[in-house]
């Protein structure tokens, strides 16, 4: 698998286009920002864990893992397919993805997606340009699933940024009152109803704060982790699981129509 890396200054990034334009590695002055597990990263049979992946056409689990009578499989298919070189330099590469028979059996629209990665000074940003090709209007719920270097034995002194009072707890499958996070317990998955804004960040002790800003469009975020493991990961959706089906905040394209997002992660 080819892999690009991305410098510019104290900041190191690598972005593996084959694995879903997946940024595999983020450090800022040799500080490891993003949690890998490169067994996932060789193995194309398994979802990377670890690094940003990309999710899109949907973000979460759909019911029934199926969209408009077609499967679905959590998280889209964007992360599982390869992505094409459109343009790079020392700081920064452009990964595209258009429509194919792949894709159109799953998700029945014509699209082009274009991913600027880049690195600046202590930050790694995602400019995403989504294209509509198409004669009808079509749906946009995409997220990133950023897994980040925490070690398991630091988990009770970490910290992440919300202003949620709900969420849904996707461990016991209801909807719960939000008080904080407890992150001693052997599975954190919440689904934060009222995050309140479209930026967090993540503290822990003697590292740097780790700063995660989207733009306004990434308003529901969800925090995950699980024992024994040296992630956690602070995830900015568009919309909620399910959106594709419910409507529940999904954006739209207009035939002929694009749009555009950007995602940026520093190391305060």
């Amino acid at each position: 698998m080819e892999c690009i890396e991305l410098a510019d200054g104290v900041a190191r990034a690598e972005v593996v286009p084959e694995r879903g334009a997946i940024v595999s590695r983020f450090d800022v002055g040799g500080t490891p920002i993003l949690y890998l597990d490169r067994t996932t990263l060789a193995d194309p049979t398994k979802n990377v864990r670890g690094g940003v992946p990309f999710l899109f056409p949907t973000a979460g689990r759909l019911e029934g893992d199926r969209y408009q009578g077609r499967e679905m499989k959590q998280h889209g298919f964007a992360r599982n397919l390869p992505f094409a070189v459109e343009g790079r330099d020392a700081r920064s590469v452009t990964l595209a993805l258009a429509a194919s028979d792949e894709t159109r059996a799953r998700f029945p629209f014509e699209f082009r997606i274009e991913l600027t990665i880049s690195v600046s000074g202590r930050e790694l940003r995602i400019a995403q340009r989504y294209q509509n090709l198409g004669a009808e209007p079509m749906p946009l719920h995409v997220g990133f699933h950023p897994y980040f270097f925490v070690p398991d034995a630091e988990k009770p002194r970490v910290s992440v940024a919300t202003h949620a009072t709900r969420a849904f707890d996707n461990v016991q499958k209801r909807d719960v009152p939000f008080a904080g996070f407890d992150f001693t317990r052997p599975e954190v998955d919440l689904h934060l109803d009222d995050h309140g804004g479209s930026a967090s960040s993540l503290r822990r002790p003697g590292a740097p704060t780790v700063e995660i800003e989207g733009s306004a469009e990434f308003g529901h975020w969800v925090i995950w982790t699980i024992a024994g493991k040296d992630f956690l990961c602070v995830e900015p959706w568009t919309a909620p699981r399910n959106a594709l089906n419910s409507g529940e905040q999904l954006l739209w394209i207009a035939p002929a129509g694009e749009r555009s997002l950007t995602l940026a992660i520093r190391a305060a």
